[in-house]
């Protein structure tokens, strides 16, 4: 074994393993034969799992990865000449290596917020050289929910925003990346903060929730998108052994599996954030909503913390770090790190 098993520690959802569910599920599909390419059994009834909680029209499309899965939902509510409008900070813009220009020909209208959160008057102001030929036409309005500084859109935010992007005609796209944590902080099912809000397509996440790999393209609102079969196969997801992606979503949905998984990394996020506001010095940044903890230290604790964890350093000069709870944080997990920083302050 080249690593160690017992390892963990708060730089990512995406560092910790696939669940046992999932894992069990993986090994139950993996006797005999099955048809390929999706036509297999797990892959035809997993529709019916997903509307059961994204409603009657939802259409799933599992995908290997989320960059992917971003791409073809937006290819699939975008014509050749348009754009696509964003936050700044988005998973989209700063962290899938120019893919959607690059793979889609997608222009990205990114605007800046200090809480990672688009707002109406952004979709207003992003609209404004609507029909000039000289600029790329706002076609869709994507966003991450959770953003990528850790706050979730209340229901209200959410019901507002995709209003005004119908209003200008604009299709909406939800990242889901961290979907399940954001239902769970909000209270909510699926359903109520993705379809139910005005969501038109949906990148649904499953690799930051517990499965070993695998998204999926969720079209909400068929009457909006078009093409997502042929877009997956042109951009290589469409899968020849489907049912390996199918069944983690199965394991994750057809049960409780997301919502447990969810409810306890955001549980042990809330946790983190008590602790570490208990600590002369150090200052919880941004608010707790779902698996994400922002703090900023002095600068003496963060060097001798980066002697011993690894996390992400979201803003150098504020000194404000990222740490990330998972489906697998312990409670053991949360109280070394936090005696870490009360040693790191002396």
């Amino acid at each position: 074994m080249r690593h160690d098993p017992t390892s963990r520690g708060l730089t990512s959802d995406n560092h910790a393993g696939a669940h046992p569910e999932v894992l069990a599920a993986l090994n139950l599909v993996g006797a005999g034969h099955q048809r390929a390419y999706g036509e297999d059994v797990y892959t035809q009834h997993l529709e019916k799992t997903f509307r059961r909680h994204f409603g009657p029209d939802a259409q799933v499309f599992p995908v290997f990865n989320g960059t992917g899965a971003n791409i073809i939902a937006l290819e699939a509510v975008t014509q050749r000449w348009g754009a696509v409008v964003c936050s700044r900070r988005a998973h989209l813009h700063e962290d899938e290596g120019g893919a959607p220009e690059h793979m889609g020909g997608i222009k990205l209208l990114a605007f800046s917020s200090e809480d990672g959160k688009l707002t109406p008057h952004m979709i207003d102001d992003a609209v404004s050289n609507a029909g000039d030929v000289h600029s790329a036409q706002p076609q869709a309005v994507s966003f991450a929910q959770s953003t990528e500084l850790g706050t979730c859109y209340t229901l209200t935010e959410l019901r507002a925003l995709t209003a005004r992007a119908h209003d200008h005609g604009l299709a909406v796209h939800m990242d889901g990346a961290r979907l399940a944590n954001a239902a769970v902080s909000l209270g909510t099912g699926l359903a109520a903060c993705t379809a139910e809000a005005g969501v038109d397509i949906l990148s649904f996440g499953g690799t930051k929730n517990g499965l070993l790999f695998g998204e999926c393209v969720v079209v909400l609102n068929p009457s909006a998108v078009s093409g997502v079969p042929y877009l997956r196969k042109r951009s290589t997801h469409l899968a020849s052994k489907m049912r390996f992606l199918s069944v983690q979503f199965e394991a994750l949905l057809e049960g409780d599996l997301w919502k447990r998984n969810a409810t306890h990394a955001n549980g042990m996020a809330q946790r983190l954030s008590v602790l570490l506001s208990q600590v002369e010095g150090v200052t919880v940044s941004r608010p707790v909503d779902a698996n994400a903890v922002f703090a900023r230290f002095p600068a003496r604790s963060l060097a001798r913390l980066r002697d011993r964890y690894s996390f992400y350093v979201n803003d150098e000069e504020r000194r404000e770090v990222r740490l990330m709870c998972s489906y697998d944080t312990t409670d053991e997990d949360v109280t070394s790190f936090g005696k870490a920083v009360t040693e790191s302050m002396r």
